[in-house]
């Protein structure tokens, strides 16, 4: 696993486990060039317990930028939903540990499939066993059956990346936005990045290629009772005109690859969509009202369970 292969390499080198990026040694009659500030969100992105296959991604994914822009802050209590394989909380982990925060990480239902459950077993073995590094954190569901993704107003930010097209696809988005609205404080922050269809398109209610229009989203944030503070363009790529065959998983990182034969194939180019990069993306943050009291949950326009 991830974080075992990290520690181990570093027992052997004789490394702290947790330390941040160490001071450049100086050359002769140069100063020694200082790393980021310890405890930053800087300082947990360029540390040591992140993959090089990570790190790779953040000029797509502008982690500092976002987690700024959303305003998470290190004394937080912070629910990420669908961490997925954890890309986000080797960030989050040791930013809440170094200030003293807090992270719920709310998986999809390990019941659900065999990959959601080797999904769970995975991050749990590379996140939730390795305290010293990532802190104490709390392995939540946030499911269509889920009583929950955190203890009810427990939380100052719930964060999700790229997951709402999920959500949809099983037909329990709305169900999700009203969770998190039950999880937040009263001024809690909802932050949301998603592939962002163009707004002249018609939404599949299934999100079928992955992409979700970004008025669509906001309807989903504010029928559960959450106003919309500000949109952001970090995650903006103007290349990606969200009309690929196979939907946003053509691109990077998983280049995704027509079958040989079928329709999808002729004149297929992976350079095209490597040129492209990563999907452009919404990044949303929503406010939880100060007087809010927690909303009747008014579904979304009707997606039937699947099957």
């Amino acid at each position: 696993m991830k974080s075992g292969h990290i520690l181990l390499a570093l027992a052997i080198l004789g490394l702290p486990a947790c330390g941040g990026p160490a001071t450049a040694p100086a050359a002769p009659g140069e100063a020694a060039v200082a790393g980021p500030a310890e405890g930053s969100l800087e300082w947990a992105a360029a540390g040591s317990w992140r993959l090089e296959k990570e790190t790779a991604r953040d000029p797509y994914r502008h982690p500092v930028e976002t987690l700024k822009f959303f305003g998470v802050k290190p004394t937080d209590t912070v629910v990420e939903i669908a961490p997925g394989g954890g890309w986000y909380t080797a960030i989050l982990g040791p930013y809440l540990k170094k200030g003293g925060g807090k992270l719920y990480a709310a998986q999809v239902d390990p019941m659900t499939s065999d990959y959601a459950k080797r999904n769970v077993d995975n991050y749990t073995a590379a996140f939730i066993a390795h305290p010293e590094t990532y802190g104490d954190i709390t392995l939540t569901t946030g499911s269509r059956t889920a009583p929950g993704i955190a203890p009810d107003g427990s939380a100052d930010a719930v964060l999700t990346f790229r997951n709402i097209h999920n959500w949809m696809s099983e037909g329990y988005a709305d169900k999700i936005f009203a969770d998190a609205f039950r999880a937040l404080k009263p001024g809690g922050v909802l932050g949301v990045e998603e592939h962002r269809l163009p707004s002249a398109r018609e939404q599949d209610l299934r999100a079928d290629s992955g992409y979700v229009l970004e008025s669509y989203v906001v309807q989903l944030a504010e029928n559960a009772g959450f106003k919309l503070e500000e949109a952001s363009e970090i995650n903006a790529n103007a290349k990606d005109t969200a009309d690929h065959p196979l939907g946003v998983w053509m691109l990077p990182p998983n280049l995704a690859k027509p079958q040989p034969g079928t329709p999808e194939a002729e004149g297929y180019d992976v350079a095209k969509y490597t040129t492209i990069g990563e999907s452009d993306r919404m990044t949303l943050r929503f406010r939880k009202p100060l007087a809010a009291a927690a909303p009747p949950v008014e579904a979304a326009p009707a997606i039937p369970p699947p099957g």
